[in-house]
């Protein structure tokens, strides 16, 4: 739907997209060709005289530049509403103006989701930050780090950081395969099962005898 703003009868306002300059422009009544006239709203009379309007529309043409435009949030419609205020008539009727009103929500909802999602990355980032401070200060407090070893501290933490994943992980989740290569060899190696030595028996000396 494009709306256009007609006063005294000679002229048609309208608002559209362009690169450079205002993107209000004028036409005869209903010969707008952007769009198939339909009918016409009166929205009432207007106290200011023909020179009145054209400095409102001078005001509103360097506002309303064409590359403002936006489809849901700044169109046609819009332009014809600041028009009407500026003249101090009615604004169009809601019904007219539904299809603007449910863009400027939708948008409005865009806006605040991508702020939310902003704002959770931005959390998650801090928070996995101090997690890693942390960890790098327990390894380095952690004992058997001396403090002028930079070698066995790296090496430290990263050990300690094998193992807290580790932890993380459930039990029978993660399968060592050197562990699991031993005992296999070990197995195969010697078929029959580990003998214990036997418990050796102590004789306690007779006191008589010494």
């Amino acid at each position: 739907m494009v709306l256009d703003n007609e006063v005294y009868g000679d002229e048609e306002w309208s608002f559209g997209y362009c690169e450079y300059g205002s993107g209000i422009f004028s036409c005869p009544p209903t010969k707008n060709p952007m769009y198939t006239y339909r009918e016409s709203i009166v929205l009432g009379e207007t106290t200011f005289t023909n020179y009145m309007v054209n400095e409102i529309m001078w005001e509103l043409q360097r506002e309303w530049t064409g590359i403002s435009y936006d489809l849901l949030s700044r169109n046609c419609n819009h332009f014809c509403d600041a028009f009407c205020e500026g003249l101090g008539v009615p604004k169009l009727p809601a019904w007219v103006n539904r299809f603007a009103n449910a863009g400027d929500a939708a948008l409005v909802a865009a806006e605040n989701t991508a702020v939310r999602l902003q704002q959770a990355k931005t959390e998650i980032v801090s928070a996995t930050k101090v997690a890693y401070r942390f960890l790098a200060s327990v390894a380095s407090n952690s004992p058997g780090s001396s403090p002028g070893s930079n070698g066995n501290s790296s090496s430290s933490f990263s050990r300690f950081r094998a193992s807290w994943f580790k932890d993380l992980v459930p039990a029978g989740a993660i399968r060592s395969p050197s562990s699991t290569h031993l005992i296999e060899s070990s197995n195969s190696d010697n078929k029959s099962p580990l003998s214990l030595p036997k418990r050796m028996e102590c004789t306690r000396s007779n006191p008589s005898s010494v």
